[in-house]
């Protein structure tokens, strides 16, 4: 009797076949989500770039295209900071079913003074976490529809050192711009493991994952442009930093392969094997923050209060 071949180690720049698979990244038009969005439509599978920016979405499938050879990509317009908009996403995307959605879009402010989105959500948490949460819910009659489908969430390093406050989520108290972008991301992460339980608890298909970019600069990036131009000068003065940290597209790794690698299981957290900064993905050890089962259904909780998704959700 024979054996079964054993499978080739994970190659980032060999990815797997994909062909017939539809693909949703959020926030796909610049940054990590254009290079998740770029890797994956050279597997064969159709990719939908989500962009509140018809321009931007359009200029990045462009970009995919000429350095994809084949390469089947579509936009749609997402805007995680306008709730009531994204019930009719999944009718937007035109498919049967949906074999993974990455959830990388998001906001980040430097500097005060706090912002709100237009529903009146701290902007930073309702466009990272809270719109994530709410497209979630109404794309998950697509998700289940495929065999094997994936919600692949994109946090953040920055959120290792981060910790919520349950009772002021929105920074209505104390808003610090850089803490409160990490609680929103953190707030992600937490969503992600937290869908998974659920999904397994209720014997879903669906696999909920968690991956990090780690530190990832445009300084280190290729240029795609005019998504994005490197100058000679940036890419000289940033060598030192390229020891420690890499480059986005590098920064995409880890959730291409949540989306791509059979052997990835629902609650699994997936980041860069250097110090979780820099380098090929690898299975890392849930945060031990992020195995809080009951900051997670408190969270939850306040976040189906604050969506207005239903109490089914």
């Amino acid at each position: 009797m024979s054996s079964a071949p054993p499978t080739p180690p994970w190659n980032v720049h060999r990815l797997p076949r994909a062909d017939g698979r539809v693909f949703l990244v959020t926030g796909a038009n610049a940054g990590i989500g254009y290079f998740v969005a770029e890797q994956l439509s050279a597997t064969g599978a159709t990719v939908v770039l989500g962009s509140r920016n018809p321009a931007k979405a359009e200029a990045a499938a462009t970009s995919i295209r000429a350095h994809v050879a084949g390469a089947r990509v579509r936009a749609v317009r997402l805007d995680l900071a306008d709730l009531p908009s994204l019930r009719t996403v999944a009718e937007s995307l035109e498919v049967e079913r949906l074999d993974a959605v990455v959830h990388n879009a998001g906001v980040a402010l430097d500097d005060p003074p706090r912002e709100e989105t237009g529903g009146g959500h701290e902007l930073m948490f309702g466009t990272n976490h809270l719109g994530h949460f709410a497209l979630t819910r109404w794309l998950m009659p697509l998700l289940a529809a495929a065999p094997a489908a994936r919600v692949v969430t994109m946090g953040s390093f920055a959120a290792k050192s981060e910790r919520l406050d349950l009772d002021d989520l929105q920074s209505l108290q104390d808003y610090r711009p850089k803490r409160s972008y990490g609680r929103s991301k953190l707030a992600q992460m937490y969503f992600g493991v937290e869908l998974d339980r659920r999904l397994r608890a209720a014997g879903s298909p669906v696999a909920s994952v968690v991956a990090h970019p780690g530190g990832a600069l445009d300084s280190l990036t290729p240029s795609r442009p005019p998504v994005h131009v490197r100058t000679t000068g940036a890419r000289l003065s940033a060598a030192p930093a390229g020891l420690l940290l890499q480059g986005k597209h590098a920064g995409a790794w880890p959730a291409v392969r949540a989306v791509l690698d059979p052997s990835v299981r629902g609650g699994q957290l997936w980041g860069p094997r250097v110090f979780g900064l820099r380098g090929e993905p690898r299975r890392e050890p849930v945060w031990d923050h992020l195995a809080d089962g009951s900051v997670a259904k408190r969270l939850w909780d306040a976040s189906r209060d604050l969506t207005g998704v239903g109490p089914d959700w």
